[in-house]
């Protein structure tokens, strides 16, 4: 009789269950599963069940995973419905039952493996039925996952937020980049669990450390992989389009499916955006932290040269390493059992050379607390990753008959200013005292004492100490500059000289602007100013000068920062001192105005007002709109020129679909500039019911 027994259809509940397990935002129709946490489904038999009672004593489930389930490898599980289920392993108990359905709950292991699982029920030991398929991902609800987050306020940003931050600019001038993750977008799922097919130790994905390496690993090595050959012409429209900077997704696609070009270097920034939102898809919370003035390349070391010609530009690069305006890398959330105690808590992805066991083994997870507390012998990235934020920057003057002269030493301008987004709100949030301790306190001396005494032991330089560039006969100067200059306006420069002795000083000043990427590299030269003059002893001189655009040579390139930099020299020694500021190049004012709440299905109209106060018209402009559950589809308007002094004042009309706090983002190109972008919030209520 047993032999009869078979199965009409099996109803997974996918969108209850979808909701349960706050994945019912990528999908309601593929039942998508978080392990360690319950689900339901109802099997339909064909014949009444009490006619086969012998065959439902050896019913039982079968879930697996990968090319080749396997129960050694944690990939197959076979389990029996019953109520005596194993509470650590997959098991299964009947909920209710009637005739001829089942209701039936299942739970998964807390350290399952995730991926795409199929389930299937096994009858007498032999006969098998297929009920259908599920996704199973790592569960920050679920106090005993790895990934375990106990704040739901964290979780919501971390896993569940798609509207989120990237911080630019400078560390004086902080930008915002509204930035959509979109980890719950309809392919994202499947383009994640692809990349990370590409790793044949499926047996390892129960474990969120090594899983968030693959996913570094593999996305920082297609970053540096051009797709598709492509002409100039063809490679600068695509660049543009690429460096809208709008989101995770379009990136994420032109990546893994080969339609896509290498992410150039003035746009590697966003490769930090699109990890996250892998791993946030994944269930491994996951956040993007920007370092302004970080220290990179150094390979550990604690000493960065900087070279600058006598005109106060810069002039070629040193071997340890360059300071980057701003670097951006990702942190990851999840506990560490294969680390000593205390190292839970935010890892750091770290990409890396490849050093010979593949691509998979070119990416660290470092905690952020072995990075404050200098713990090198943790991991080899431990080095790199201190020096990004404690190395001190030297700079050296390149005279003319080849000498090079020391002109200036600090460690304090790196690597203090670390930001996030506040959770639950969109306000940038200083996360420094996390990565090192306060300047000056006795906890920070004793951990670079110990990283010193650790390099030497390790045979690396002891560049700890910088050297010192303290001259018997000083001149002391101070540089003061603009946060930001406006495209196309004026900023302020001003220079302080004190002669702190009883002698005359003959001074011979420069200031120099020069265009600079983020990562450091130079871009063009564009200004420079010589002045000679006497100081008297002990005299204060206070020299300000603007900063036009004007008189560049040349405009900055599209995306670059400004690099300011003064430098004296005096005396028949020809000592310098030398100080530098970068600035960040602003753009017009976007003001976006629009109500704060909006009715779900009922229209909303949106305000948009622009000024030119450039001293040319911006020409071409177009006009964008978009924001998920606002607008379906992204919508683009030309507008013609804007002349200098005039103002743009244009409203939009959309019909809000999703309810909740959704965000529009305005985006306005012309022949000036890309990427100007303004984004306003709005919660979508639900329209009152009519009795």
């Amino acid at each position: 009789m047993g032999q009869a027994l078979s199965i009409k259809s099996c109803d997974f509940h996918t969108a209850d269950n979808n909701e349960e397990h706050h994945t019912n935002a990528i999908s309601s129709q593929h039942l998508i599963l978080r392990r360690g946490q319950s689900f339901i489904i109802t099997l339909n038999f064909r014949a009444p069940t009490h006619t086969f009672l012998s065959a439902l004593k050896k019913v039982a489930l079968i879930a697996q995973t990968g090319e080749q389930p396997s129960k050694i490898n944690k990939t197959q599980a076979i389990f029996p419905i019953s109520s005596l289920g194993d509470r650590k392993g997959w098991s299964a108990a009947v909920e209710e039952r009637d005739a001829q359905h089942w209701t039936i709950s299942v739970t998964t292991p807390v350290d399952a493996v995730i991926g795409c699982y199929s389930l299937l029920l096994r009858v007498s030991g032999k006969k098998q039925y297929p009920l259908g398929q599920f996704t199973l991902l790592f569960n920050p609800w679920n106090r005993d996952d790895a990934v375990f987050l106990k704040n739901e306020v964290e979780r919501a940003e971390y896993v569940l937020n798609q509207n989120g931050f990237i911080y630019l600019g400078t560390a004086d001038c902080v930008q915002e980049e509204p930035w959509d993750f979109g980890q719950f977008e309809k392919d994202v799922m499947d383009l994640s669990l692809n990349l990370l097919s590409v790793d044949k130790q499926v047996k390892d994905w129960n474990q969120p450390a090594h899983v968030a390496r693959v996913v570094g690993a593999l996305l920082h090595a297609l970053k540096k992989k051009s797709v598709l050959p492509i002409s100039q012409t063809q490679a600068a429209q695509e660049g543009a389009l690429l460096y809208k900077r709008r989101g995770s997704v379009p990136i994420l696609r032109q990546w893994l499916t080969g339609q896509g070009r290498a992410v150039y270097e003035t746009q590697a920034w966003v490769f930090a955006a699109v990890v996250c939102t892998v791993l946030r898809c994944l269930g491994i919370p996951a956040r993007v932290v920007t370092t302004f003035d970080s220290a990179q390349g150094t390979n550990g070391s604690l000493l960065v040269d900087e070279y600058y010609n006598e005109e106060g530009l810069q002039n070629g690069e040193g071997q340890r390493g360059r300071i980057w305006v701003f670097q951006t890398s990702v942190e990851c959330w999840m506990n560490r059992p294969d680390l000593s105690q205390g190292y839970g808590g935010w890892q750091i992805l770290h990409p890396r050379a490849p050093n010979g066991v593949g691509v998979l083994g070119s990416c660290s997870l470092v905690p952020v607390r072995a990075v404050k507390e200098g713990e090198l012998q943790l991991d080899p990235a431990v080095s790199e990753l201190f020096a990004a934020v404690n190395a001190s920057h030297v700079v050296w003057k390149c005279c003319e008959d080849g000498k090079l002269e020391l002109t200036n030493s600090n460690r304090k301008d790196v690597g203090n200013c670390i930001s996030t987004k506040v959770v639950g709100s969109d306000r940038c949030e200083d996360i420094t005292q996390n990565y090192k301790y306060p300047a000056g306190s006795l906890q920070e001396k004793e951990v670079l004492e110990r990283v010193q005494k650790e390099r030497l032991k390790l045979g690396k330089d002891n560049g700890m100490c910088p050297p010192s560039c303290e001259p018997q006969d000083p001149l002391h100067m101070l540089f003061e500059a603009s946060s930001s200059i406006p495209r196309g306006g004026n900023g302020l420069l001003s220079v302080t000289l004190i002669n702190p002795t009883d002698e005359d000083k003959k001074v011979h000043l420069v200031i120099g602007a020069q265009a600079l990427y983020y990562n450091g590299v130079f871009a063009a030269g564009l200004w420079s100013q010589k002045q000679f003059f006497m100081l008297r002893p002990n005299q204060v001189l206070r020299i300000s000068t603007d900063l036009s655009y004007s008189c560049f040579e040349q405009p900055p390139p599209e995306n670059s920062f400004l690099r300011v930099t003064a430098m004296a020299r005096y005396s028949h020694t020809s000592l310098s001192c030398f100080a530098q500021e970068d600035m960040a190049i602003g753009k017009p004012n976007l003001i976006i105005e629009m109500p704060k709440r909006a009715t779900q299905y009922q229209p909303l109209t949106v305000s948009v007002r622009m000024h030119n106060s450039l001293e040319a018209p911006m020409q071409n402009c177009i006009i964008s709109i978009f924001g998920r559950g606002l607008i379906h589809r992204e919508k683009r308007y030309g507008l013609g020129s804007l002349w200098p002094g005039s103002s743009l004042h244009t409203q939009f009309q959309f019909t809000p679909t999703h309810l909740g706090l959704q965000r529009l983002t305005v985006e306005v190109d012309c022949d000036m500039f890309q990427n100007l972008t303004g984004y306003r919030s709005v919660l979508v209520v639900a329209p009152e019911v009519s009795v």
